[in-house]
């Protein structure tokens, strides 16, 4: 009788259902992989604009990615991470790269101030990236480290080209003072303005921000060739 019962039961535990095992998730290609980190930064900006960057939360960011908040987490591991990519992918980078291929120009100084207020002109004020620093200027005083951030990887950056423009024109002559590179906060000030003007009074005065940097533009080249110091 053991005998039969022993039987019985290998007999039931072969029959017994084995547990199905699940396929692996196949690996992104770098191309989709680009794809999604693109779509969680665009996402990001619409949520970090809209809510703070104190009320912003990740779960949100990774629902209108259309991504599980667990799968943000392998691309940003902090909701800090998160936003200092999107400060180096949206502001950074681009600046970075736009310096590098003004300074290569063999052209007047003059000519590359112009282009680099054009750049702010076109490529800032006349896009959501004033609105991040909008945004940085608001969110500075609870989050310092965010400001340090967007400093060290922008202001820092903008006044190094401003610098290296300005004493390059001091240089060659063109130039007779250097005040714009010992403070370059004289040429990028009135863009900080445009910034802050049309966040607080856009309804009240609309304010020019094209013809503001160009009426900056010919006094403090007017001012540098004349040797105002």
């Amino acid at each position: 009788m053991a005998k039969g019962k022993q039987v019985r039961k290998s007999a039931s535990t072969r029959g017994a259902a084995r547990p199905v095992r699940k396929r692996a998730t196949p690996a992104l290609t770098p191309d989709e992989r680009e794809a999604r980190t693109n779509a969680l930064l665009a996402a990001a900006l619409d949520v970090f604009l809209e809510r703070g960057f104190e009320s912003a939360r990740l779960d949100e960011v990774a629902q209108r990615a259309g991504v599980a908040k667990g799968t943000l987490y392998l691309y940003f591991p902090s909701k800090e991470a998160l936003f200092e990519a999107l400060i180096g992918s949206l502001i950074a980078s681009p600046f970075q790269a736009a310096g590098e291929v003004l300074l290569k120009q063999d052209v007047p100084a003059e000519t590359m101030l112009r282009g680099l207020l054009h750049f702010a002109k076109t490529e800032i004020l006349a896009t959501r990236r004033k609105d991040v620093a909008r945004l940085i200027i608001s969110e500075a005083g609870r989050f310092p480290e965010l400001a340090a951030f967007y400093h060290r990887e922008v202001i820092g950056r903008g006044m190094g080209i401003v610098r290296s423009i300005i004493e390059r024109g001091v240089k060659s002559g063109e130039f007779r003072s250097d005040a714009a590179a010992r403070f370059p906060q004289l040429v990028v000030a009135p863009i900080l303005v445009a910034i802050v003007w049309t966040g607080l009074f856009d309804r009240v005065q609309k304010l020019d921000t094209s013809g503001l940097l160009d009426a900056h533009a010919d006094l403090l080249i007017a001012g540098l060739k004349g040797g105002t110091q």
